[in-house]
Order: structure tokens, then sequence, then C-alpha cells
């Protein structure tokens, strides 16, 4: 916002009282009420606001919870996501905002609702994992001329601590990440699934000797199939993780992508670790079944490296 005048936030509470996670804390006293915009409580309005906007501005939306983007749904993929084709017309918005689970939010605070958007043309997906990530891939997005949907994991807001790199840092969206290197099998996962399959890894390394190469996506739409394919035939096995729900998640796309590119190169079959097919519970114990945990990971890698 400072390097660039025509960026602006709207959002539910995001000015006066700084967000509901208190992502935006500081900006109005900063930039004024013409540039962080206290909205109405509805998501639509507020992306379509940002869709006008979006002709000379960069705005940024705020989602108060990700599930509420289904609200706009109709706007971001029949309006937005067909700009291009339609008129011609760049879209520089970004659409954030906390999403996942692990926090005993219940089916209306806990979604992940990326897979819904993946299969649109014309938007970009981005869910980082870590804190460098997720300041380098907001400046990508909000420098993007595409619409970019940009998911925060609140459950990473909580426990996730980590000096910020100085400077213009920025990265570039479409690109994956080695979070850790190995030889045995591969991990694929995005989000706070990352940090869960970093301890599955470890503690594969600990008890079986197993040398784990973990894959932090870290922008959805578009994938990184280079890096992705690069792993599998590296290691010769792959896990797909992910917190969302199993049946059209993105795990399924991701292996079959393997079986059509890299099949020759596979000693086992691509297998899945994800939440089951259910709204997310409110009671802590069955929310820990519902959702991938480490134990889950380190079961599924043991299969996969044992076929």
């Amino acid at each position: 916002m400072d390097r660039d005048a025509n960026v602006l936030c709207l959002g539910e509470d995001i000015g006066a009282y700084g967000g509901a996670f208190k992502v935006t804390e500081g900006l109005m006293a900063r930039f004024g009420e013409q540039r962080v915009i206290d909205t109405l409580i509805s998501e639509t309005a507020i992306v379509g606001a940002a869709a006008g906007a979006a002709l000379g501005m960069r705005p940024v939306v705020e989602m108060q919870f990700i599930d509420f983007i289904a609200n706009a749904y109709d706007m971001l993929t029949n309006c937005m996501a067909t700009a291009r084709y339609r008129a011609s017309l760049a879209c520089p918005m970004v659409v954030r905002g906390p999403s996942g689970g692990y926090v005993r939010g219940g089916p209306f605070h806990s979604q992940n609702p990326e897979a819904g958007f993946l299969h649109t043309p014309g938007l970009k997906v981005v869910y980082p994992a870590t804190a460098a990530d997720a300041k380098g891939l907001m400046k990508a997005a909000i420098r993007d001329d595409d619409c970019v949907l940009f998911f925060e994991h609140k459950y990473l807001y909580r426990c996730i601590k980590a000096i910020m790199p100085a400077g213009d840092h920025v990265v570039p969206i479409g690109k994956a990440h080695v979070a850790r290197e190995g030889r045995d099998l591969s991990i694929i996962t995005y989000a706070a699934a990352v940090w869960k399959a970093l301890e599955a890894a470890e503690q594969l390394q600990k008890d079986d000797g197993l040398s784990v190469e973990l894959i932090d996506l870290r922008t959805l739409a578009p994938l990184d199939d280079e890096v992705i394919q690069g792993t599998v035939r590296k290691t010769n096995r792959a896990l797909v993780v992910h917190e969302d729900t199993r049946t059209g998640g993105l795990a399924g796309e991701i292996a079959a992508r393997i079986d059509e590119r890299s099949f020759a190169w596979l000693d086992a079959p691509v297998l899945r670790v994800t939440a089951h097919d259910v709204p997310l519970p409110y009671a802590p114990a069955l929310e820990d079944y519902v959702l991938p945990q480490t134990a889950d990971i380190v079961r599924a890698a043991r299969a996969v490296a044992a076929y």
C-alpha cells in the first residue's frame, strides 16, 4: 500500500476493529478510510464493489471467514474469471480470508473451499503454509493482473512464528517449494498439512529410516507440474495430503497427473490422505477423527513405502 496508491482494502470490520483476526490492524490509521473500507455484511456486495474498483485500482477483499466466499461464487466464476476472454480486461483483485480447521470452529468457520474454484479457468488460487510465503505471495497476488483467491489458514495464525524476510520479498505464483529433501518417498501437500507432514517425515526417518521429500505446493492454480513430476521421478513413490474433503479434492487431480505423466517411474500406487466426506463437526474428538492427523500420514506413508 505504501508502494502503490491504487491498492485498497475492503471487508467487514477490517478498519476500526482491525479484522476478526487482526490481520488489518493499524491499516486504517495509516492509510485512511478511503483506502481501508469497512463494508456492510454482504460478501456478494463486497466482491461486486471490488470488481468495479478493479477496472482501475487493485482492491484486496477480506472474507471474515473464507467459508462465506460461497456467497460470491457467481461473481467470481462468471464475471471475474471470464473478464479477459469477454472484454480483454485485466482483473487485478485479491480475495483473501481465514480458512481451515483444527480450531474447533465447526462447519461454518472451518471449511477449505479451494476445490470449488480450481475448476474455473481465469482464477488463481494461493494457499501458503509459512509466514515468509504469506508475505511473498500476498505481494505477488496484489501485483498480479488476474483475480487471485488467497487462503490463509487460521490455525497457522496462532501457532507459526517466523522472522519476516526484509525488503521487497516476493514469491512467484505458480511455484512449489521443496520443504524437505528426501529419496524414498514424496509427500505432496499444502497449508496446515505441510506441518503435519513435516512431523510425519521426522517420525518416519526416526522410526523407519525412511527419507521423505516434502513438497509444499503454495499455489494450487496453476499447479507446479515440474516440481510435482520431478519429485515423483526422484523417489518413485508419492503420497498426496490435504485437509479438504476427499471427493473432488485436489489430491485426485494431482494423482491423475502423476499417473498420466510419470507412471513409468512409479513403484507404488499414489495414495491420498484427506478429510472425510462430512461437514466438519464441533466436538474436538470428532474433528480430530475427520481431519488428517500426523498418525494418518505416517500410516499411509508406510503403506506406500512397503508396496
